[in-house]
C-alpha cells in the first residue's frame, strides 16, 4: 500500500467521524442542547483542518496520477463523496440553526413590539390586557 493510500484511507475514516460528528450535531440542535453543541464545534473544526490539509497535500499528485493509479482515482472520487455527503449535512444543520434563530427573532418581535406599525399581533400588557403592540404605546406618547 503506498504512502498516498494510506493517505487517503486515513482521509477516509476523518470524514466518517465527520459524518458521525455532523449527525450529533444535529441531535443536539433538534435537542436546543447548546452546551453539547459548542462542545462539539472544536473537535468538527479540528477534523476540518486535517482534511484540508490532506486535500491539498494530495491534489496534484491525484490529478497527475497515470493510468496505473486508477485504483487511488476511484479511492478519491469515493472520498469526494463523502465529503460531498458531509457538505450536505453541514447545510442541513445551518438551516435547523437558521430557522430555530428566525423563530426566536419573531417571537421577540411580538412580545416586545418591534414589528412594523401594521403589525396584528397581540400581546399582553403588564397588567394583563390584551393590546397591540406598539399602537397603544404610540397613542399614549401623543
Amino acid at each position: 500500500m503506498t504512502n498516498l493510500s494510506v493517505q487517503l484511507q486515513i482521509a477516509h475514516d476523518r470524514c466518517g467521524r465527520l459524518r458521525r460528528l455532523l449527525d450529533e450535531e444535529f441531535d443536539a440542535l433538534r435537542g436546543q442542547d447548546l452546551a453539547r453543541f459548542e462542545k462539539l464545534q472544536p473537535p468538527k473544526a479540528q477534523l476540518l483542518q486535517e482534511l484540508s490539509d490532506i486535500v491539498e497535500s494530495h491534489r496534484t499528485i491525484l490529478e497527475s496520477a497515470d493510468s496505473t493509479a486508477n485504483q487511488l482515482l476511484t479511492s478519491w472520487e469515493a472520498f469526494r463523496a463523502s465529503m460531498l455527503e458531509c457538505r450536505d449535512l453541514h447545510r442541513r444543520n445551518e438551516l435547523l440553526i437558521l430557522r430555530k434563530r428566525d423563530t426566536i427573532r419573531g417571537a421577540l418581535q411580538a412580545l416586545v413590539g418591534g414589528g412594523d406599525a401594521g403589525s396584528s399581533v397581540e400581546v399582553y400588557d403588564r397588567l394583563g390586557r390584551v393590546g397591540r403592540s406598539g399602537k397603544r404605546q404610540a397613542y399614549t406618547q401623543a
